[in-house]
């Protein structure tokens, strides 16, 4: 598989590490609007093939033509988080950003997987969708893909349970407007009140998850300056269901026309994962204060999204 990463900040730079010692792509082509960075980059990476043993990849940098032969392509490159701000504060930056960088790689790689990591994520997959060039299987945001993995392993601190036995998922929008349906999460299979009562366990304070789940990212941005590891691994899970036609089911941002109740936005849902792209939305029987949440979010996804449509 070939794999092109448009961004060569904390995020893209980390996921070609995940790329080259842990999967098995047979290129990568790295591209930056500082095209010495790119470079750099590149270089400094092709000294560890000396010490890896996993497939050998071909890596480089290079402009959108060069992506033209990738099966996914990684959108990283935009404004970065400063100070106080919000990620709705950046919409604005990296709205035109985002449509121009998807209108290249239309020209050159039109049968491509997009996945898109720019913040705010789920409105810019929508306005890049809104562009006309990428299918909705095809045009994915990473969304509560990591907020998911957050949730998984504040639970997993609370019950003493590894965070990969801990199942669940944050739908809605990445950020503060998502939605954690407690309905649909457990622990090893038993619902999650009942797994604390039959083994001993206080049960869970689902306010305070939900609220440390949505400050999590916040928490490591403010004392080290942006959040890289944990997104770059939750792309490197999508790229892997990808390239392995897994049909896992992932929470991911894809655009909706009618599925949960709502139309014309992008929002994190579980959707199953192929060789395809998001190739099928998946549907659960939420209850209905979990379902006015996920509208809820969808309202404000689309009041952001018309302001710059």
């Amino acid at each position: 598989m070939r794999v092109g990463i448009i961004g060569a900040g904390g995020v893209g730079v980390e996921l070609v590490s995940y790329l080259l010692t842990l999967g098995s792509m047979s290129e990568i082509v790295l591209v930056n609007r500082n095209k010495d960075k790119a470079w750099a980059e590149v270089e400094d990476f092709s000294y560890v093939e000396s010490f890896t043993y996993a497939r050998n990849t071909h890596l480089h940098h290079g402009d959108y033509a060069d992506c033209k032969a990738c099966d996914v392509i990684v959108i990283t490159a935009g404004a970065n988080l400063k100070g106080n701000q919000t990620r709705d504060e950046l919409l604005g930056e990296n709205a035109t950003l985002i449509k121009t960088i998807v209108r290249e790689l239309h020209t050159y790689a039109p049968k491509a997987i997009l996945i898109m990591v720019t913040n705010p994520v789920d409105i810019l997959t929508h306005i890049a969708f809104k562009e006309g060039l990428y299918p909705r299987e095809r045009l994915i945001s990473a969304g509560t893909l990591v907020d998911t993995a957050r949730f998984m392993k504040i639970v997993s601190q609370k019950v003493g349970i590894d965070p990969k036995n801990i199942n669940g998922y944050v739908l809605g929008e990445h950020g503060k407007g998502s939605t954690l349906p407690w309905s649909i999460c457990n622990i090893c299979g038993l619902d999650v009140d009942t797994f604390c009562a039959l083994n001993g366990l206080p049960q869970l304070d689902k306010a305070q998850i939900y609220q440390d789940v949505i400050h999590a990212g916040f928490d490591i941005f403010y004392k080290k300056g942006n959040t890289n590891h944990s997104i770059a691994a939750s792309v490197f899970r999508i790229i892997r269901a990808i390239a392995n036609d897994e049909h896992s089911v992932l929470p991911l941002g894809v655009y909706l026309d009618g599925e949960y109740g709502v139309r014309d936005v992008v929002l994190n849902v579980p959707v199953v994962v192929t060789r395809q792209g998001a190739t099928k939305i998946l549907n659960y029987k939420l209850l209905p204060e979990e379902l006015e949440a996920l509208h809820v979010s969808a309202n404000a996804m689309q009041k952001m999204a018309r302001e710059v449509l």
